[in-house]
């Protein structure tokens, strides 16, 4: 039987008579996202109409997931706001903090040892206020919920931008930060401005050694890192209903990298076999009693045009695999033009390292395929070229998959076995010679590339790909070795190819597990205690920020003006930072440090106006805060792109910054910056980027004025005396305003006034 399984058939008992509704005052069909939004309308059934891109609108998700990274702060926030017990389901999952070093098993270990504090912590306060808790080692937090807690129709919040991966499961699934999280938990409306909508029909079917992953690297090449900002994608044709339900969660998950709200897929058989595999048939049977309101109307795919905002349209059966990268996962380049790109942008031909698995793509299906080549291997007297390795994405997969003898052909190849866990695609891995910081080229099956992000090195080129087009590229060991056209040299000096890869979709014998790693919590957790020692430098007790004193902000001074690529890895690095995910006070040494400075080009090197000195962000910040001076941030398009994590928004607020302004935002930091209670502000002439000077002070006129839809004025004094007056927008609406007077939104919980 599935979790929660009485809130899931109250959500398909409600379903038919609120969607009815919506769609009789929308006065149109409905898309799927249409569908599940209106019928978790936190006022219960609709009443009217929302404007895409317009109107903020309160929802009742049905449940929060949390990554032991980011729980912490969430937590840490939740035992502020004085409730007992969570009021919807939740979950925490330990995945972020096991580094990739050696194997699954002493990996593990070790981890149990130095980050025992914390997993302490999150387990105790999870027994306390009635959340599952997933153990270290059970899975990482995307494939463990689409295993045990996705489901059709469904509406949930994650504290991980890759949420969005449950859509595979026909939710939608959104990233948000941690006080976003305890909103929810804490038995309180989610708000979320109603968005836009773009549609994605794919016709044709997938065959050979195309992928669902090179799907959503077409479409990344298509949308790029900000194009479906603001937006649902909505996949269908019958190109998604041939696709099983775990390539469409690859698909999903990478939406987080166009910068997508979320994205989904229409209810199918591929979806209900995939519940009736990880057994879930209640879940299943009770879906196929409303089949038809969990995909969009007939009417909306036969037109999509007159429905979405925009229309995509793929091929699958022309789809060429894709490659993408290096530095952006919207680089997109078919298999076919890889090494003309490479000598033309004199990227490293020699692979490195080949990694497979992470939450996007270690399915069965995924591991079963690339097996198919590592049995090639052997076959074909080949020798694999580069090293290689595979992050399962849970206990239910590893176990099975060893089970099925995967485990082994891939050890046969020499392959290294990860621990279940993020590892290398959240900067947790020990690469050795990574701090030479040599140019190299590795490619992976993960989600995001940035500068820095698998192993800390600024010149590594990393590339996306599927997870058997990156095996083959390991076999060869050669970046413009296209598996589909070339042939490789044997160890008899035979060219030989290989051949495209298989793999069952879903176990013939079925998914197997001993100990899938989960912990039940108390009924009653009134006399659990959750301890934090004063002198921890993992864990640190919140303390409220201050509210705003109903003044101008003035003499601030400028921090740093972030120069291009801004996202919340340069805010706010992970990798050996994870670990004081818990500490806001120890994590605020790495705030901006990976940011570079417009003035000269250099990263964690900014000027210090009160002493005319250069040096670290953080140390700067720090001194301004000491000193009494308030300061602000400005930065470039999509700033804060990536990842949810709220410690990018966090960190600022709690050194002393008042104001981030910059070109556009990413969705996910804008809220998170609101939340905390600072000012996200945008240019509302872009130019005025350029007018910005390295010794500027800035004074708020108009901030007592701050009202919605009023751009607020600021002053920027330049250190010859003259001034720009520059206008900033937001997207405040009068409850987020309330949020910025408070000092935060968790304020305002705690105070009973939310």
């Amino acid at each position: 039987m599935a979790f929660d399984i009485e809130m899931i058939k109250k959500v398909y008992e409600n379903m038919p008579g609120r969607v009815d509704k919506a769609r009789e005052i929308v006065g149109r069909p409905l898309t799927l996202t249409e569908k599940i939004l209106y019928n978790h309308l936190w006022d219960g059934n609709p009443t009217k109409a929302f404007g895409r891109g317009v109107d903020y609108v309160d929802f009742a998700p049905d449940r929060v997931a949390c990554q032991d990274a980011t729980a912490q702060m969430a937590l840490l926030q939740f035992m502020h706001a004085g409730k007992p017990k969570v009021a919807v389901p939740t979950t925490v999952h330990c995945d972020h903090l096991i580094q990739a070093k050696v194997d699954a098993a002493t990996d593990l270990a070790r981890a149990k040892t130095q980050s025992n504090e914390v997993f302490d912590f999150l387990s105790s306060v999870s027994n306390k206020y009635g959340i599952g808790f997933w153990k270290p080692g059970a899975g990482i937090i995307h494939q463990v919920v689409l295993e045990n807690y996705a489901f059709p129709g469904g509406m949930m919040i994650g504290t991980d931008s890759h949420t969005v991966n449950a859509g595979g499961l026909g939710m939608v699934a959104i990233g948000v930060g941690g006080a976003d999280a305890v909103d929810v938990m804490s038995g309180m409306a989610w708000e979320l401005k109603f968005p836009k909508l773009i549609g994605v029909k794919l016709t044709g079917k997938l065959s050979g050694w195309t992928a669902p992953k090179d799907v959503i690297l077409k479409v990344a090449g298509i949308l790029t890192v900000k194009g479906g900002t603001g937006a649902i994608v909505e996949y269908f044709g019958e190109g998604a209903t041939s696709m099983s339900c775990t390539g469409k969660g690859t698909i999903c998950n990478m939406g987080a990298e166009i910068g997508a709200t979320t994205s989904t897929f229409g209810y199918d058989d591929s979806m209900s076999r995939y519940l009736r595999s990880t057994n879930r048939a209640d879940v299943a049977d009770a879906a196929d009693k409303v089949a038809s309101y969990l995909t969009g109307d007939p009417e909306v795919y036969a037109d999509p045009e007159k429905y979405f905002d925009q229309v995509i349209e793929i091929n699958l059966t022309e789809l060429e695999p894709h490659l993408n990268g290096p530095f952006t996962p919207d680089l997109a380049t078919p298999i076919s033009k890889m090494k003309e790109a490479a000598i033309k942008n004199n990227w490293p031909l020699q692979i490195q390292v080949g990694l497979i698995g992470s939450c996007t793509n270690s399915s069965y299906e995924d591991i079963a395929r690339a097996a198919s080549l590592a049995r090639q291997v052997s076959a074909k007297n080949l020798k694999t070229k580069s090293q290689f390795t595979i992050t399962p994405g849970s206990e239910v997969v590893r176990y099975t998959i060893e089970r099925d003898g995967f485990i082994d052909t891939f050890e046969k190849i020499g392959a290294t076995v990860f621990a279940n866990a993020c590892g290398p695609c959240i900067g947790m891995w020990d690469r050795e010679g990574a701090e030479k910081e040599e140019r190299n080229t590795i490619v992976h099956s993960f989600n995001r590339n940035f500068s820095k992000r698998a192993d800390g090195n600024p010149n590594t080129l990393a590339f996306v790909g599927s997870p058997e087009l990156v095996t083959a590229m390991a076999i060869a060991g050669d970046l413009g070795f296209n598996p589909l056209t070339d042939t490789l040299i044997n160890e008899d000096g035979e060219e030989v190819m290989l051949e495209a890869p298989t793999g069952d979709e879903l176990p013939p014998r079925g998914f197997d597990v001993k100990d899938p790693g989960f912990q039940v919590p108390a009924e009653d957790g009134s006399g659990v205690q959750v301890v934090v020692s004063p002198t921890s430098e993992r864990l640190q007790l919140l303390a409220p920020f201050d509210a705003w004193d109903g003044k101008n902000i003035t003499g601030a001074k400028l921090l740093i003006k972030a120069f291009g690529k801004c996202t919340t890895d340069h805010i706010s690095m992970a990798g050996p930072w994870l670990r004081f995910r818990g500490h806001l006070d120890n994590i605020s040494n790495n705030m901006l440090i990976g940011a570079v400075n417009a003035f000269n080009q250099k990263t964690n090197s900014v000027k210090n106006q009160l002493t005319g000195t250069y040096d670290a962000v953080p140390a700067v910040a720090r001194a301004y805060k000491a000193a009494g001076v308030p300061s602000i941030v400005v930065g470039d398009h999509n700033y804060g792109e990536g990842s949810s994590r709220e410690h990018a928004a966090m960190e600022p607020r709690f050194l002393g910054v008042k104001a981030v302004l910059v070109k556009s935002f990413a969705r996910i930091h804008e809220t998170n910056l609101k939340k905390q209670g600072l000012l996200g502000l945008t240019f509302a002439n872009e130019a005025d980027y350029d007018k910005i000077q390295e010794d500027d002070t800035i004074n708020f006129t108009d901030l007592t004025e701050f009202a919605p839809g009023k751009p607020l004025t600021l002053e920027f004094v330049h250190a010859n005396g003259t001034k720009d007056i520059i206008l900033a927008n937001h997207t405040y609406n009068a409850g987020q305003i309330g949020w910025f007077v408070a000092g935060s939104a968790l304020n305002l919980i705690a105070a009973g006034k939310a």
